[in-house]
């Protein structure tokens, strides 16, 4: 697959991603008659759902990372060339900003308007950390045993993490700056993102360290499998 797809699959995903949160935030809101809750459930399901859709479209193409962060852990792990990384991360954020302009261009909001929703505080900071470190986690865990189930996972994950955490679980950096630009719903001030965008980047560090060692890769674990079986012929 040439680079160039890859860095297009990579906006595109990305893009349609913020159409579904934010256009779902848009529309939760506009018809849920002030209940928060309903809102955010509109919300959730809209963004779980479209994930494992754009995850299972565009996957083959570029990997379906549509996040600074997963991008960066796959370059560690090497499921990504260090020198493709600016490419992926600069499709990902052209991409995030894309779509939210399409979203408000769909429901008549401003084109870009600075969010003035407060997520401040050691709580949502922390949640961000929670957040990225279990998806970064289902990530790894799935392709290592089961990599056809990664969609999926991903999918329910992200939906659950809306509800279990105390910031919604943006998890995403390219998302999170986004999401700044837009005052509705799903928005988070401006200022407020920087500490996000740290503890995602942080989150994910942690749990791709982790899993290098939980469960190593698929390709250690057949070198480790095919030295065991040496060394018992040996002994033998």
């Amino acid at each position: 697959m040439t680079f160039a797809r890859k860095l297009a699959a990579e906006g595109l995903g990305t893009a349609i991603l913020l159409v579904a949160v934010v256009g779902s935030g848009i529309m939760g809101e506009r018809l849920s008659g002030g209940n928060v809750a309903v809102t955010l459930l509109a919300n959730t399901i809209a963004t779980g759902a479209t994930l494992v859709a754009i995850i299972l479209a565009l996957g083959t193409i570029s990997g379906a990372h549509f996040n600074p962060a997963v991008t960066l852990a796959a370059a560690m792990e090497h499921g990504v060339v260090w020198r493709e990384v600016p490419g992926y991360v600069a499709a990902q954020f052209i991409g995030a900003f894309t779509g939210v302009a399409v979203a408000h261009l769909m429901f008549g909001e401003p084109l870009f308007s600075a969010s003035q929703h407060a997520r401040s505080g050691i709580a949502q900071i922390l949640s961000e950390f929670v957040a990225t470190f279990g998806l970064l986690s289902v990530i790894w865990g799935c392709s290592r045993v089961r990599s056809t189930a990664v969609p999926f996972a991903v999918g329910a994950y992200i939906t659950g993490a809306y509800w279990f955490t105390a910031s919604t679980c943006f998890a995403n950096p390219a998302v999170t700056f986004a999401r700044s630009l837009t005052n509705t719903f799903s928005g988070i001030r401006p200022a407020d993102a920087p500490g996000f965008v740290i503890a995602q980047l942080l989150g994910a560090g942690a749990a791709t360290l982790l899993w290098s060692w939980l469960l190593p890769s698929v390709s250690e674990s057949a070198t480790d499998i095919v030295m065991s079986t040496k060394e018992r012929i040996h002994d033998q």
